[in-house]
């Protein structure tokens, strides 16, 4: 296993804004393309309300008045205090945990929840935070037919079947109408971030970006900088589930997805979202290779309905002010904008990245505090 870290801060300025940017809305483009991919799963998970009905709430506050540049006086004092509380107001926590002796896995599966998967009695939704890791599964190979064998995972929801939104509820002054966006705005940037075969395959995850407010300070202007120069300290996987496609390929169309999404109000009079899942990849190489590997990941992301009383935002999107994430069997210490699954014949070649010299640690255990371990990089008892 491999264990990789890195945090990113980002403060508040007061300087207010000379020339308050343009109120962008979320493309057209990025919502018809939802509407085709997770129409199905978004009507089954959300109580109400299509995407369809997020355009009409995205519009109406568009058109509410916003603030004219950041707030000074109590508000901002209230937003420098707050984010001094946290510490990081965008804090950034990658655990990659890679394998010394693994068995062959697969690539990413369906984001979609269509294609193959092996046949499973599916587990309930996850409602709150497990007490322990998942029992022991009697060890068994993965192959191309059957990615998910051996794997605790096996039984979780394909896809994005698995993120299951909460019934939304007006909080505070937040509207009902407003948390319902939020909440599928949420499942936008999952699915976009973790589940679409085009970030998976190392393409740019533009809807993900899309929910994200331009206004707030530094992240869109950072993930930009770790998608196109990636480095140690602007390393996208970070964010968001990417491999070489040079180097490995999606086994079938199935990726395991369990979690759970929870809102509540917050200190400062908005909103927090917060979600914490895990998705397996069964990977393969690309040329030929039938030898299956499965990188885990697990994210934890709160994002934000700013006061717009207080804070300058845009209407109708998303302030993203907590990301941390733990990866189970990819390369340590590569920055290269990638995850680098390990497979078995590894062991008789030159496995990529350095040496593992952390802990043991299991990727299915969801029970356990994310990031604990961070900055060393050791070994998954289990892919």
């Amino acid at each position: 296993m491999n264990t990789l870290s890195g945090a990113y801060n980002y403060q508040v300025s007061d300087k207010p804004s000379e020339e308050p940017s343009s109120t962008p809305e979320i493309p057209d483009d990025v919502w018809d393309k939802f509407a085709r991919d997770t129409e199905r799963d978004i009507r089954a998970s959300a109580q109400k309300e299509p995407s369809a009905r997020a355009r009409e709430v995205t519009e109406r506050l568009k058109r509410s008045e916003q603030p004219e540049g950041w707030r000074t006086g109590p508000a901002w004092q209230e937003m420098n205090g707050r984010s001094r509380r946290r510490r990081r107001l965008w804090a950034v926590l990658g655990v990659p945990l890679a394998v010394v002796a693994m068995r062959p896995s697969l690539l990413p599966g369906d984001p979609f929840g269509k294609g193959h998967s092996d046949s499973a009695s599916p587990l309930a939704p996850e409602t709150a935070a497990p007490t322990a890791a998942p029992s022991t599964v009697n060890p068994q190979t993965p192959t191309l037919d059957r990615p998910f064998a051996g794997s605790p995972a096996l039984n979780w929801a394909d896809g994005a079947a698995g993120i299951i939104l909460p019934k939304a509820t007006a909080v505070g002054t937040i509207s009902k109408d407003r948390v319902e966006l939020a909440l599928q705005q949420t499942k936008i940037l999952l699915v976009a971030a973790n589940l679409d075969p085009k970030t998976i395959g190392g393409g740019r995850p533009s809807a993900a970006l899309a929910v994200l407010d331009p206004k707030q300070p530094k992240v869109l202007s950072e993930l930009n900088t770790s998608l196109t120069a990636p480095s140690k300290t602007d390393d996208p996987t970070l964010l968001f589930s990417r491999f070489n496609p040079k180097e490995v390929r999606l086994v079938g169309k199935v990726v395991k997805t369990r979690g759970r999404i929870t809102f509540a109000k917050d200190s400062s009079g908005g909103v927090t979202i917060h979600s914490d899942y895990t998705f397996v990849y069964p990977l393969v190489r690309t040329g030929g290779s039938t030898e299956v590997a499965r990188t885990i990941v697990r994210r934890v992301i709160d994002l934000e309905i700013l006061d717009p009383a207080r804070y300058q935002v845009t209407p109708g999107l998303l302030s993203l002010t907590l990301n941390n994430a733990d990866f189970g069997n990819s390369a340590c210490d590569v920055y290269d904008g990638y995850l680098h699954p390990q497979f078995d014949s590894d062991a008789t070649s030159s496995p990529t990245g350095a040496t593992p010299s952390g802990p043991t640690t299991d990727p299915y255990d969801r029970s356990r505090d994310i990031g604990k371990g961070q900055g060393t990089c050791g070994t998954v008892s289990r892919t």
